[in-house]
């Protein structure tokens, strides 16, 4: 077997064994680094080494470090029960609210999984409580999320960004962010049309005033976790015990924003501002953010360390070491005469995207776009079709399958559900995710590649 093909094999694997076995592809990735690197490239340790994401590691640890402190000391909560109550309870905003949240999380810097899990719970007790569709409620947290997750100092961002820059490409952070945010606001108005949020117009939660009060209960503990009755249907009358930062309207008076919150809430600021405005690395403002806040509230940041998305950063770096390796093999070079034989960059660029789609539903979408990206990179420099459209288009293809159940993001939803029947909530995720992996890269490249405009 020739020396490029090796490691395209060793990806094959990489990609069966994580979808297959609850290994970490990151893992997978270091191991086949050091093989490949070693045995048939004849790289030395430092070489192989040379491809870890140093910059990319401290922008992951530092963001999700940041964030554990904000969870931690109720300041995402804040966030999230102020913009509920700038819709003044009016139930057909509820779904856009949450998905206008996480979209603002991901885009300034939180991990899409962990934007979702702060979200989730909150939305579908929502959605239980003011019989909201909870497919409707869960989709449009998970879109949210994608529709934030590519802005410049997003995780999704900077990843794509920086293989584009490394690799000569001509590239637009604006462009991704924009395109996929107007793509997954788009699909979120399709959800909204079909997925009765028309029939919600006009309701508020006040016309539900009685429901609020049986809910929380009189003096109880709240405890936090819903009390599901014993009805298989979708909620009917059964009294929901939902979370105290679920309740919009004739719920007691709240603490007023604490000093951990409001510095917190600086912090985030600065961090936008330093790293959108002053063009300063987000991965050492993120931390001297992070730094700051556990020195001025010690008890804030208390568990905030193994909070940090750990997992992750394995696999972002043993994915992207492994594509230094694969690079070093020519890899790349092959890959793309391959491609450029066929004489169809257009079909290459479509094949991609399901690709792309396709494995990402079932594994990672960071770890996806770490892979096809470089490898569209040779048929991308010849200038074929526009390398903007075609980044753009992977970009939205292998995040959006993260409606996936078999996704982390998907998962979160079908965990988080009240009140429905799960089992037929999962074949409704399934199906929703299917309809999606096959038709949004089509979609995404006839817009953004076909037209040759990007």
């Amino acid at each position: 077997m020739s020396t490029e093909l090796i490691p395209i094999l060793a990806l094959a694997v990489m990609f069966l064994a994580a979808t297959v076995l609850p290994v970490n592809m990151g893992a997978l990735g270091f191991v086949a680094a050091f093989f490949v690197g070693t045995l048939s490239l004849h790289m030395s340790s430092d070489d192989i080494i040379a491809g870890f994401p140093s910059s990319l590691f401290l922008t992951l640890v530092g963001i999700t470090y940041l964030f554990a402190i904000a969870q931690n000391n109720g300041t995402v909560d804040l966030m999230v029960r102020g913009a509920v109550r700038l819709v003044r309870g009016r139930v057909a905003l509820i779904p856009w609210v949450m998905f206008g949240i996480t979209a603002v999380l991901t885009s300034i810097g939180a991990l899409g999984p962990a934007a979702v899990a702060i979200v989730a719970p909150i939305a579908l007790g929502f959605a239980a409580r003011y019989k909201i569709n909870a497919l409707l409620m869960g989709m449009m947290v998970v879109h949210g999320a994608q529709a934030g997750g590519f802005s410049p100092i997003s995780i999704y961002g900077v990843t794509v960004n920086d293989i584009a820059s490394k690799a000569g490409l001509t590239n637009s952070p604006l462009t991704l962010f924009l395109g996929s945010l107007l793509f997954n606001a788009a699909i979120g108005v399709l959800l909204f049309v079909f997925l009765g949020g028309r029939d919600l117009i006009g309701r508020s939660v006040h016309d539900d005033g009685a429901e609020n009060t049986e809910g929380t209960g009189a003096g109880g503990s709240g405890g936090g976790v819903p009390a599901t009755g014993g009805g298989s249907g979708s909620g009917g009358a059964t009294a929901t015990k939902v979370r105290p930062t679920a309740t919009l309207a004739g719920a007691p008076a709240r603490p007023g924003v604490t000093f951990d919150q409001a510095l917190t809430l600086v912090g985030l600021a600065a961090l936008a501002v330093f790293s959108l405005i002053l063009d300063l690395d987000v991965g050492f403002i993120s931390m001297t953010v992070a730094v700051v806040l556990a020195l001025a509230s010690p008890k804030a940041q208390k568990g905030a360390i193994a909070q940090i998305s750990w997992s992750t950063v394995l696999l972002i770096g043993g994915v992207l070491t492994f594509v230094g390796v694969l690079q070093e093999a020519g890899t790349v070079e092959y890959v793309g005469n391959a491609v450029a034989s066929l004489g169809m960059p257009l079909l290459v660029a479509l094949l991609l995207c399901y690709i792309g789609a396709i494995v990402s539903a079932f594994a990672s979408s960071t770890a996806i776009l770490g892979a096809t990206i470089p490898l569209a990179v040779p048929f991308l420099l010849a200038g074929e079709v526009g390398a903007v459209g075609v980044i753009v288009a992977l970009a939205i293809s292998s995040t959006i399958v993260d409606v996936s159940p078999f996704s982390t993001n998907g998962a979160l939803v079908l965990a988080n559900a009240q009140n429905v029947d799960r089992e037929r909530f999962y074949k409704q995720i399934l199906k929703y995710s299917a309809l999606v992996v096959a038709i949004g890269p089509l979609v995404a490249w006839a817009i953004l590649v076909v037209p040759g405009w990007l």
